[in-house]
């Protein structure tokens, strides 16, 4: 009977260690964030800048700083904007994310190579990016140069002045930078599908329109759900590329929230 007891107390005491490892790097966090959380609070209730000497003298104004970005009509622009450049961003990732995950799930030769490649805009610097685009768009620049060439014809499109230009210009660089993103996510769902299922539709004479139809995308859902999201939220909070390339222009056409 000690012994069996014995045991029990070390199984709780292990499961109690085991507990206490996972939650005190959480609480660690806890208590490093809420200073920091403590701090936005009163500068949110508090009306300071940098240019006052100290910031526990800051006036009371409690919600008025609210009031006054939630009724400016440039901020609520801004949010619609926000929102419309990360639907569409995120939908042409999603897109040319999944079509490149579709040529790209079955090994083939040179499959490492071309995996390194289209994953390669992920890597870059959202700065660097901005002021190599910066001079690529430029109106007499190497993209328009090339769009002259295939066409045969003189173009000078205005990437980064017009404002309506502006706004297509800096999805489709988003486009271009994350669509790894979804790729890889997408390409890693392709790749855990269960290959049994697929066979035995094979086997059935079943075409690959109605085997992707049927089987793999509703097996895909979730990890479709999850790609859309992370990608979404990560475009809501978009700020390095725009700002290093746009600053908010032409006008105020790019600006957002983040901004």
């Amino acid at each position: 009977m000690a012994t069996i007891a014995a045991v029990k107390e070390k199984r709780i005491a292990g499961a109690t260690l085991f507990k206490w490892s996972l939650l005190a790097p959480l609480i660690c966090l806890l208590l490093f964030l809420l200073p920091v959380f403590a701090l936005q609070i009163y500068f949110a209730l508090n009306s300071w800048t940098v240019y006052f000497s100290s910031w526990w003298e800051a006036e009371f104004v409690g919600f008025d700083q609210f009031t006054e970005v939630l009724t400016d009509a440039r901020f609520l622009q801004s949010i619609l904007r926000s929102f419309v450049f990360a639907g569409f961003s995120t939908l042409g990732c999603f897109l040319v994310g999944f079509g490149l995950a579709l040529l790209m799930y079955r090994p083939f030769k040179g499959h490492g190579f071309f995996y390194a490649f289209f994953i390669l805009p992920m890597l870059t610097v959202p700065v660097v990016l901005a002021y190599t685009f910066e001079m690529l768009l430029y109106q007499k620049g190497p993209i328009n140069g090339i769009l002259s060439t295939i066409f045969g014809t003189d173009i000078n499109i205005i990437w980064l002045s017009d404002p309506n230009v502006a706004v297509v210009t800096i999805i489709l660089l988003e486009i271009w930078n994350w669509t790894p993103f979804a790729f890889i996510i997408l390409l890693a769902g392709l790749s855990a599908l269960p290959h049994e299922l697929i066979e035995a539709a094979q086997n059935l004479g079943a075409s690959r329109w109605r085997i992707f139809r049927e089987i793999q995308l509703p097996l895909l859902r979730p990890v479709i759900f999850l790609a859309i999201i992370l990608r979404f939220l990560e475009a809501m909070g978009e700020f390095p590329k725009t700002w290093g390339l746009l600053q908010g222009g032409p006008g105020s056409a790019t600006h957002i929230p983040s901004d």
